[in-house]
């Protein structure tokens, strides 16, 4: 994969963790083409370095992602018309593993390692449906977050509509839609949206040990095929999930990694996945 110039993002690899920075501090890390077109790419390197085994998304400065950036929403208003202002040469992370997940954000779900958002300050619109794609998510006490679309004559973002029933019930996720109220991150938490709370100078420091939790007692193909079931399982029958993990438990217990799960548990020791080594 050829670099790119990154104007709005940063990225670091560290103890196989890969952070994806979203950098426009000046513009509460409000959301642009250029972000998504970074962002992407990002994804796409993380999800291709067999280094990288956990990846985070966080923002710097005070907020996560407010959403659209509102120089954007002044030129679609201009316009009459929706441009979301990527070019052709956009990543496509995530594409491939199955029709239903080659979308822009639905891409998250095609990934073969998990995304953990590190929220660390208020997240509207489209950064609120970023995190939503996120498999876990972090946040701080006390930060607003919000829909936002229904007072801009919006429909709900980027699947927004689909995401949020499903991680808070469809009677919460109709209030939070319906009336694009905003909501704190202590509340988010209490409905289910965020897992876990954590003081702003204690944030990153617990994500990544509940990444290294992950890379350390979870074998990495267990991850990717386990995530693989949970989003493909919300688009099909009982049976289906079933069949599907009948296969997967015939096949996986040919690898390497079960052996060592197997050896590891028996040994009540640490497991040392040979598919990292």
């Amino acid at each position: 994969m050829s670099e790119m110039e990154l104007k709005n993002t940063e990225y670091e690899v560290c103890d196989g963790i890969a952070t994806i920075w979203l950098n426009r501090p000046h513009r509460m890390n409000a959301w642009t083409g250029r972000v998504h077109t970074e962002y992407r790419h990002l994804l796409a390197k993380a999800d291709a370095d067999k280094t990288v085994q956990v990846i985070v998304v966080s923002g710097r400065g005070r907020a996560f992602c407010v959403g659209g950036d509102s120089q954007a929403l002044e030129g679609h208003s201009e316009r009459g018309s929706y441009d979301p202002g990527t070019g052709g040469d956009l990543a496509n992370p995530g594409y491939g593993v199955a029709d239903e997940f080659d979308a822009a954000f639905a891409y998250h779900f095609g990934l073969t390692k998990p995304v953990i958002a590190a929220m660390n300050g208020p997240a509207a619109g489209v950064g609120l449906a970023l995190a939503c794609f996120a498999d876990i998510r972090f946040a701080v006490p006390n930060v607003k977050f919000t829909t936002a679309h229904g007072k801009l004559n919006l429909p709900a973002e980027y699947g927004l509509s689909w995401m949020l029933p499903k991680i808070v019930g469809l009677g919460r996720a109709n209030d939070l839609l319906m009336t694009s109220r905003v909501f704190f991150s202590d509340e988010a938490y209490v409905l289910g949206f965020v897992n876990q709370l954590a003081e702003p100078d204690e944030l990153m420091a617990k994500t990544y040990e509940y990444a290294q939790n992950l890379i350390t007692t979870v074998s990495p193909n267990s991850l990717r095929q386990t995530r693989w079931q949970i989003y493909r399982d919300l688009h099909r029958d009982v049976a289906s999930s079933v069949i599907e993990s009948e296969a997967l438990l015939d096949s996986m217990m040919g690898e390497d990694d079960y052996k060592e799960g197997v050896r590891a548990f028996v040994e009540k020791r640490p497991p040392e996945w040979p598919s990292l080594k």
